[in-house]
């Protein structure tokens, strides 16, 4: 896996992708902060110890894949992809401006390292299985990591996706799918209810581990799990997020699908942040 800096913490490379993705917020004063706070912790394991990249070279062909099936979580990406210094960290005053090469949406063609263009929900795992599919045909090391949400299993393309995946015996992909409970209309498993989720990617054919998404050892165990298992069958890392974790005052918030934070509330976000880990 990339090492870079290899003596911060993940816990530390974790906050400081929260604090990257409420800079951008500030930005436009709005935007997805909830779920880029609740899966920081996820792409910082993803990141800083699961995944092989070169920052100087986002497409360097012995790389992993990770794509962001979620597109409303580019922030939470670009986030990322700051802190692995495949973006520079000044281009983060420009998100969602015009020429920038961070809009609102992820874009593969705007944005170096963002490998798919994410918008309509429900496509990533799709893709996700013909690059497993491609690189494997190359005889390709390489793993293809897919991160969707929990809104995404009401996709009948999801579970298409799912159902190839198994049937191909796809043990280079790794779906990681973010159940924060929140969609854009209210919970979750109160727009349908897709639970109980672990035997149903199981039924497909896939290995299937549960974990709670904002602790990292856990995550570090179920990461390298999924590398090392042996069966031939495409592998999953259920992950139960908290939307807007770290910052308590957006984490009490009802409906936190998109947020609206007032100017004064980004200053307390970042000092609650900053009062957090350090390296």
């Amino acid at each position: 896996m990339t090492q870079i800096g290899h003596n911060i913490s993940l816990a530390e490379r974790a906050r400081r992708i929260r604090r990257h993705a409420l800079r951008m917020g500030e930005v436009q004063g709005q935007g997805y902060i909830a779920q880029a706070l609740g899966v920081a912790d996820v792409l910082a394991v993803s990141y800083f110890h699961a995944t092989n990249y070169r920052p100087e070279d986002p497409e360097w062909e012995g790389r992993d894949r990770f794509l962001l099936s979620i597109g409303h979580y580019a922030i939470a990406l670009y986030a990322a992809l700051i802190e692995a210094k495949i973006v520079p960290e000044d281009e983060l005053e420009t998100y969602g401006t015009d020429d920038s090469r961070l809009p609102m949406s992820g874009m593969a063609a705007y944005t170096p390292g963002m490998e798919i263009t994410g918008g309509s929900l429900g496509h990533g795992l799709g893709i996700a299985v013909g690059m497993a599919l491609a690189l494997k045909r190359k005889t390709s090391p390489s793993f293809v990591y897919n991160l969707f949400s929990d809104g995404e299993l009401d996709e009948g393309s999801t579970w298409e996706a799912a159902m190839s995946a198994g049937s191909y015996k796809l043990d280079n992909l790794i779906g990681i799918v973010d159940v924060n409970q929140m969609q854009a209309d209210g919970p979750s498993i109160g727009i349908l209810n897709f639970e109980p989720l672990a035997p149903k990617f199981e039924a497909f054919g896939w290995f299937v581990q549960r974990v709670d998404g904002n602790d990292i050892d856990a995550l570090v165990k179920a990461f390298d799990t999924a590398r090392n298992h042996t069966e031939a069958k495409p592998r999953i890392i259920i992950c139960d997020t908290k939307m807007a974790k770290g910052v308590p005052f957006l984490e009490a918030r009802d409906r936190n699908h998109f947020l609206r934070v007032e100017p004064h509330e980004w200053a307390e976000a970042l000092r609650i942040i900053d009062a957090g880990v350090e390296a």
